[in-house]
Protein backbone atom coordinates (compact mmCIF):
# COMPACT_ATOMS: atom_id res chain seq x y z
CA UNK A 1 0.00 0.00 0.00
CA UNK A 2 1.21 3.77 -0.94
CA UNK A 3 0.12 6.83 0.95
CA UNK A 4 0.24 9.49 -1.71
CA UNK A 5 0.78 12.96 -0.65
CA UNK A 6 -0.67 15.52 -3.93
CA UNK A 7 -0.07 19.13 -3.86
CA UNK A 8 -2.95 21.21 -4.32
CA UNK A 9 -1.10 23.85 -1.54
CA UNK A 10 0.73 25.72 -4.19
CA UNK A 11 3.14 24.41 -6.55
CA UNK A 12 5.68 27.02 -6.40
CA UNK A 13 6.64 27.66 -2.60
CA UNK A 14 7.44 24.96 -0.23
CA UNK A 15 4.86 25.50 3.06
CA UNK A 16 4.59 24.45 6.24
CA UNK A 17 1.23 22.50 5.27
CA UNK A 18 3.40 20.68 3.45
CA UNK A 19 6.03 20.04 6.16
CA UNK A 20 3.22 18.96 8.34
CA UNK A 21 2.02 16.33 6.20
CA UNK A 22 5.02 14.95 5.59
CA UNK A 23 5.81 14.58 9.36
CA UNK A 24 2.19 13.33 9.92
CA UNK A 25 2.53 10.55 7.02
CA UNK A 26 5.73 9.32 8.05
CA UNK A 27 4.98 7.48 11.23
CA UNK A 28 1.30 6.44 9.92
CA UNK A 29 3.21 4.66 6.87
CA UNK A 30 5.44 3.13 8.95
CA UNK A 31 2.25 2.16 11.04
CA UNK A 32 0.34 0.36 7.87
CA UNK A 33 3.31 -0.71 6.27
CA UNK A 34 2.73 1.53 3.43
CA UNK A 35 5.23 3.59 1.64
CA UNK A 36 5.08 6.93 1.23
CA UNK A 37 4.78 9.16 -2.38
CA UNK A 38 5.01 12.84 -2.98
CA UNK A 39 3.27 14.29 -6.35
CA UNK A 40 4.09 17.82 -7.21
CA UNK A 41 5.73 18.70 -3.74
CA UNK A 42 7.93 22.10 -4.64
CA UNK A 43 10.57 21.31 -2.09
CA UNK A 44 13.02 23.93 -4.11
CA UNK A 45 15.69 23.83 -1.20
CA UNK A 46 19.56 24.29 -2.27
CA UNK A 47 21.45 20.90 -2.26
CA UNK A 48 18.23 19.03 -1.20
CA UNK A 49 17.46 16.65 -4.11
CA UNK A 50 17.14 13.17 -3.10
CA UNK A 51 14.41 11.43 -0.43
CA UNK A 52 16.73 10.99 1.72
CA UNK A 53 18.03 14.87 1.93
CA UNK A 54 14.54 15.74 1.82
CA UNK A 55 13.30 13.93 4.91
CA UNK A 56 16.16 15.22 6.98
CA UNK A 57 15.63 18.38 5.80
CA UNK A 58 12.06 18.02 7.43
CA UNK A 59 12.95 16.59 9.96
CA UNK A 60 15.42 19.19 11.24
CA UNK A 61 12.67 21.49 10.99
CA UNK A 62 9.65 19.91 12.76
CA UNK A 63 8.79 18.42 16.14
CA UNK A 64 6.12 16.20 14.34
CA UNK A 65 6.60 12.00 14.34
CA UNK A 66 9.31 12.00 16.77
CA UNK A 67 11.13 15.19 15.05
CA UNK A 68 10.66 13.42 11.56
CA UNK A 69 12.84 10.16 12.93
CA UNK A 70 9.36 7.98 11.37
CA UNK A 71 10.09 9.75 8.22
CA UNK A 72 13.93 9.26 8.31
CA UNK A 73 13.33 5.91 9.08
CA UNK A 74 10.99 5.76 5.95
CA UNK A 75 13.44 7.15 3.80
CA UNK A 76 16.16 4.76 4.92
CA UNK A 77 13.75 1.63 4.02
CA UNK A 78 13.47 3.09 0.40
CA UNK A 79 9.94 3.36 1.30
CA UNK A 80 9.86 7.17 0.37
CA UNK A 81 9.53 8.62 -3.14
CA UNK A 82 9.32 11.64 -4.57
CA UNK A 83 6.91 12.20 -8.35
CA UNK A 84 5.91 15.30 -10.47
CA UNK A 85 2.19 16.12 -10.74
CA UNK A 86 1.28 13.51 -12.61
CA UNK A 87 0.65 15.23 -16.56
CA UNK A 88 -0.25 11.43 -18.48
CA UNK A 89 -1.18 9.05 -15.33
CA UNK A 90 0.61 8.03 -12.12
CA UNK A 91 3.53 6.05 -12.34
CA UNK A 92 2.53 2.33 -12.60
CA UNK A 93 4.93 0.91 -9.96
CA UNK A 94 2.13 2.39 -7.57
CA UNK A 95 -0.41 0.03 -8.93
CA UNK A 96 -3.93 0.88 -8.41
CA UNK A 97 -4.56 4.47 -8.40
CA UNK A 98 -7.79 5.66 -5.52
CA UNK A 99 -8.60 9.23 -4.83
CA UNK A 100 -9.24 9.56 -1.48
CA UNK A 101 -12.70 12.15 -1.38
CA UNK A 102 -15.98 12.94 -0.02
CA UNK A 103 -17.75 12.82 -3.15
CA UNK A 104 -16.41 9.52 -5.62
CA UNK A 105 -18.20 9.08 -8.90
CA UNK A 106 -20.67 6.26 -8.65
CA UNK A 107 -19.02 4.37 -11.21
CA UNK A 108 -15.37 4.21 -9.07
CA UNK A 109 -16.62 4.23 -5.89
CA UNK A 110 -14.78 1.83 -3.72
CA UNK A 111 -14.99 0.80 0.36
CA UNK A 112 -12.03 0.37 2.55
CA UNK A 113 -12.92 -3.14 2.58
CA UNK A 114 -12.40 -2.86 -1.34
CA UNK A 115 -9.04 -1.77 -0.91
CA UNK A 116 -8.11 -4.38 1.25
CA UNK A 117 -9.37 -7.08 -1.05
CA UNK A 118 -7.14 -5.46 -3.47
CA UNK A 119 -4.40 -5.82 -1.57
CA UNK A 120 -5.12 -9.23 -0.25
CA UNK A 121 -5.13 -10.03 -3.64
CA UNK A 122 -1.78 -8.81 -4.39
CA UNK A 123 -2.37 -5.85 -5.89
CA UNK A 124 -0.74 -2.14 -5.24
CA UNK A 125 -2.68 -0.18 -4.00
CA UNK A 126 -1.72 4.09 -4.04
CA UNK A 127 -4.30 6.32 -1.91
CA UNK A 128 -4.13 10.03 -2.72
CA UNK A 129 -4.48 12.26 -0.63
CA UNK A 130 -5.22 16.23 -1.58
CA UNK A 131 -3.49 18.93 -0.11
CA UNK A 132 -4.98 22.22 0.58
CA UNK A 133 -8.46 23.38 1.95
CA UNK A 134 -10.46 21.85 -0.96
CA UNK A 135 -8.24 18.68 -1.68
CA UNK A 136 -7.90 17.73 -5.36
CA UNK A 137 -8.79 20.41 -7.67
CA UNK A 138 -7.76 18.89 -10.82
CA UNK A 139 -10.01 16.72 -12.02
CA UNK A 140 -7.54 14.89 -14.46
CA UNK A 141 -5.99 13.78 -11.39
CA UNK A 142 -9.83 11.69 -10.27
CA UNK A 143 -10.44 10.42 -14.23
CA UNK A 144 -6.48 8.96 -14.15
CA UNK A 145 -7.87 6.83 -10.61
CA UNK A 146 -9.59 4.01 -10.98
CA UNK A 147 -11.37 4.47 -7.58
CA UNK A 148 -12.22 7.00 -5.65
CA UNK A 149 -12.80 6.10 -2.15
CA UNK A 150 -14.84 7.90 0.69
CA UNK A 151 -13.94 6.88 3.61
CA UNK A 152 -16.81 8.18 5.96
CA UNK A 153 -19.79 6.84 3.40
CA UNK A 154 -21.57 9.37 3.86
CA UNK A 155 -19.81 12.28 2.03
CA UNK A 156 -18.78 14.23 4.86
CA UNK A 157 -15.04 15.98 3.91
CA UNK A 158 -12.18 15.56 6.31
CA UNK A 159 -9.57 17.52 6.95
CA UNK A 160 -6.03 15.85 5.75
CA UNK A 161 -4.53 14.93 8.83
CA UNK A 162 -7.78 13.29 10.04
CA UNK A 163 -8.14 11.54 6.46
CA UNK A 164 -4.36 10.27 6.77
CA UNK A 165 -5.46 8.48 9.83
CA UNK A 166 -8.23 7.06 8.66
CA UNK A 167 -8.29 5.56 5.42
CA UNK A 168 -5.18 3.17 6.28
CA UNK A 169 -6.28 2.60 9.75
CA UNK A 170 -9.48 1.22 7.97
CA UNK A 171 -7.89 -0.61 5.14
CA UNK A 172 -5.51 -2.54 7.81
CA UNK A 173 -8.39 -3.13 9.73
CA UNK A 174 -10.06 -5.05 6.79
CA UNK A 175 -6.79 -6.73 6.16
CA UNK A 176 -6.86 -7.78 9.54
CA UNK A 177 -9.93 -9.92 9.79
Amino acid sequence: MWIGLYNSYDPVKFHEAHRRSLARAGPIALAYEANLATFGFPYGVKDVDTPMEIVTWVAGTTSIGESGAFLVQLAKEGRFHVFDFPRRGFPPQLGTIVVTTNHPEPGKAITAKGVAGLLRKGASVCLIFGLGHRGIEDLDVYAMAAHHLDITAKGISLETATALGAVPAAVAAHLAK
